[in-house]
């Protein structure tokens, strides 16, 4: 091979290592998803307290997003990168360890401080490494490795722990960290202009203007309304509602729910092309928060839906979920390219933010109206109690619609 062969193959080798980390976040982010009943029998907690657990992961990603982007703006990827996924994975490691809870929470909000940089990381590097007219395709395949991470946190992550248990489990996914970790720094290289860039761009004056920029703030709340339902029903309760909902196994149930993940890594560069071909994000980022709304109304609310209903619902949502891909573009066309890193994270602090706070919320409502019923050590909700705890979730979505008005597109 070439070096001009090497040139052109490099970029998406950068590209593949970031989408790695991002498969590895996600993977994190929706296990407690599949372990709740274990967890819940382990550390002696109800709903709220495991909403709390599973959302502490959120709060860990929330403080790093502060510095998250200003660090990879100033000091380059390589040096950062490999110590964000190590911090992943000394916090899964130590999670399996924990025969606490206090320790628990400590491990897992080492993991969301670790993840904190995947996002920044990739959308940095898209924009360091692509065309700007790529930059939302690109973008979209975020969501492919998204999609990877959180499918295989379902049904073959489910598959793995009833085979060898939650805590063996969690150490072999520790171990997958320390090999990503490995390969981000032995591959990465740091561009020859970025130390310059860095040091000419990366000031309080551009911090300032970014913070002060009304349209960063309403991506923001976009961003933290439209992606928020994917992460609760993916990332904890959508197993538990589904195995209350229709008489299926754990496995049944994480498989259904993995097409939402699947739905999301074909919607963000389907959504991502479409929007570059139609120069019209805000059309398709509305169009989809609508289309999502109705489908996650339906599989809450409708009784007795078919797998193959249930199924194509849950395709849907994640495809349209998809757009939430689009603000990440819409921000880098209206702030200077060397914030990258920056601008992403602070809109990416919005589905952190309502992450963190709707998880232990949904859990709240669960207990509110429990019954009193466990059945092996665990609290069990009924189908009822989910229908109430879920309303938010669509209503997050019309939000997200809303917002989208006093948003500017770039033409």
């Amino acid at each position: 091979m070439n070096s001009s062969q090497k040139h052109r193959l490099y970029p998406w080798l950068i590209i593949s290592l970031s989408a790695a980390f991002l498969f590895y976040k996600y993977v994190l982010q929706v296990s407690p998803g599949i372990m709740s009943d274990d967890l819940m029998r382990a550390f002696h907690i109800g709903g709220a307290q495991l909403g709390n657990l599973a959302a502490v992961y959120f709060y860990g990603y929330l403080i790093i997003q502060l510095f998250a982007g200003p660090l990879l703006d100033k000091f380059g990827a390589r040096k950062i990168t490999p110590l964000a996924i190590l911090s992943c994975a000394l916090g899964a490691f130590f999670f399996s360890q924990s025969h606490t809870l206090m320790g628990a929470i400590c491990a897992r909000i080492l993991m969301g401080m670790g993840v904190g940089f995947a996002t920044v990381n990739y959308m940095k590097m898209a924009a360091d490494y692509f065309q700007p007219k790529q930059f939302a395709f690109i973008g979209g395949l975020l969501a492919t490795a998204v999609m990877l991470g959180a499918v295989f946190g379902e049904t073959p992550l489910v598959i793995i722990l009833e085979k060898i248990g939650w805590r063996t489990m969690l150490f072999l996914v520790s171990l997958l960290g320390l090999f990503i970790a490995g390969l981000f720094f032995l591959l990465a290289q740091e561009k020859k202009s970025e130390r310059v860039y860095y040091k000419t761009s990366w000031t309080k004056e551009n911090l300032l203007n970014i913070l002060k920029n009304r349209q960063n703030w309403l991506l923001l709340l976009y961003s933290g309304f439209a992606f928020s339902p994917v992460a609760v029903l993916g990332g904890l309760w959508g197993n538990p509602f589904l195995c209350s909902a229709y008489p299926l196994s754990l496995t049944q149930a994480s498989f259904l729910l993995s097409w939402i993940f699947i739905g999301f890594g074909v919607g963000g560069p389907v959504l991502g092309f479409m929007s570059d071909r139609l120069s019209n994000r805000k059309f398709i980022m509305q169009s989809s928060a609508i289309i999502s709304s109705l489908s996650l109304l339906i599989l809450i609310y409708y009784p007795n839906l078919s797998i193959v209903i249930i199924g194509f619902l849950m395709f849907m949502i994640g495809f349209c979920t998809g757009a939430f891909m689009l603000a990440f573009a819409l921000a880098k066309e209206i702030n200077l390219l060397t914030m990258t890193a920056t601008v992403v994270a602070m809109i990416n602090t919005g589905s952190d933010i309502l992450g963190a706070l709707t998880e232990p919320l949904v859990g709240k409502f669960l207990d509110l109206h429990w019954s009193g019923k466990v059945v092996n050590g665990v609290r069990h909700f009924s189908l009822a109690d989910y229908h109430q705890a879920f309303f938010i979730l669509p209503l997050y979505l019309i939000f997200a619609w809303g917002v989208l008005f006093l948003v500017k597109e770039q033409k």
